[in-house]
């Protein structure tokens, strides 16, 4: 049955894109059509019109020969509106230059700010653009993103076919470095956890609804968040000191090109989702899976929310411990795994120090 509704689906989403397809080419068309019957009735307005402008001129200016100040400023109001005409000139070639790098590149559209309006936009396009589709998404905590009713993808995901989900592990290291340029109180920590828990019981009501929906915690420092939804990736950079709602928005298309910047994201994000380092949140039973290179499960470990080890022992996760290979040589893994080496007896490399 659930096949049965996904097809449906998918057939009504590609329907909807040929009619507005076939909607926006007409569109442009007619409004090109327009524009060259404006052009060429202008121009044959102009043509005909000459004679009778140039005996005008010529008349106006036999009598105002004598008239040296309104010459004078007709000299200057002309000096200055070659000017202002030149100029334009200018920026137009420039501007065609960079629309011509910019459409190379895939970039389709840019947001450098966001007021209530453009936040509007934002969260309409990605609707149009995610809606019936497979989402894939790098970010920080989620809440703000798609838990929040108001957020961009709230909508997206209740309406999406499956999805993918990478968000920051506010038990790492890095987390506790990104927090702390953000705002100096350890109490950004605690939030971030309850933002994580929140998302994790968004996406959690969405799998029962019979969702593929998974997710992943990655530990190291967040750089960039990304969002693909069908032929666009949305992308934001997270500054070192400012928020990232501050920050502007970038939307590349996928194209038949083979110089554009969706391919180099959309393989970014596929290298981290299939990065066994990163261990996969199981939504059903709290833990987290590591597998090994090939992609084998290897061992599952709870998740601790309060930041706590497995073994009661009062340590945090934030910190780190180095064990030793029989070898000799240091290698170095979070404190959150170090309960599972321990049970095991047999440490697992995961940095090399």
């Amino acid at each position: 049955m659930r096949s049965w509704i996904i097809a449906l689906q998918r057939g009504a989403h590609s329907l909807k894109e040929t009619l507005f397809g076939t909607l926006r080419e007409s569109t442009s068309s007619s409004i090109r059509s327009l524009y060259h019957i404006a052009l060429v009735s202008l121009s044959a307005w102009i043509a005909i019109s000459l004679p009778w402008m140039a005996e005008m001129f010529l008349a106006h200016c036999s009598g105002l020969q004598d008239q040296m100040e309104f010459l004078v400023i007709s000299e200057v109001a002309i000096a200055f509106l070659l000017i202002m005409l030149l100029d334009y000139l200018w920026r137009s070639v420039s501007n065609r230059k960079l629309a011509r790098m910019s459409k190379g590149a895939g970039l389709a559209l840019f947001f450098p700010r966001k007021d209530p309006l453009t936040q509007r936009t934002i969260a309409h396009l990605k609707y149009t653009h995610g809606v019936g589709r497979s989402v894939m998404m790098i970010g920080s905590t989620g809440r703000k993103t798609f838990v929040d009713p108001q957020g961009d993808l709230h909508g997206v995901l209740e309406n999406c076919l499956e999805a993918k989900i990478l968000l920051l592990n506010p038990l790492g290291e890095e987390a506790r470095i990104r927090a702390t340029t953000l705002h100096s109180s350890e109490t950004m920590i605690g939030d971030w956890r309850a933002q994580l828990r929140s998302s994790v019981q968004f996406l959690k009501a969405l799998k029962l609804t019979q969702k593929n929906i998974k997710l992943k915690l990655y530990p190291d420092y967040p750089h960039v968040k990304l969002v693909i939804l069908g032929d666009h990736i949305w992308v934001q950079h997270y500054h070192a000191t400012q928020d990232i709602q501050t920050m502007p928005e970038y939307v590349f298309r996928h194209t038949q090109q083979d110089h554009g910047l969706y391919a180099l994201f959309y393989q970014y994000f596929v290298k981290r989702w299939e990065n066994q380092e990163i261990p996969e949140y199981d939504l059903e039973t709290d833990e987290l899976i590591y597998k090994s290179a090939k992609g084998i499960e290897e061992r599952r470990e709870p998740f601790n929310w309060d930041g706590k080890d497995n073994v009661n022992t009062g340590e945090l996760l934030l910190s780190d411990q180095i064990q030793f290979e029989a070898a000799g040589r240091p290698y170095q893994v979070s404190s959150f795994q170090a309960s599972s080496h321990r049970s095991r007896e047999i440490p697992s490399r995961l940095e090399t120090l």
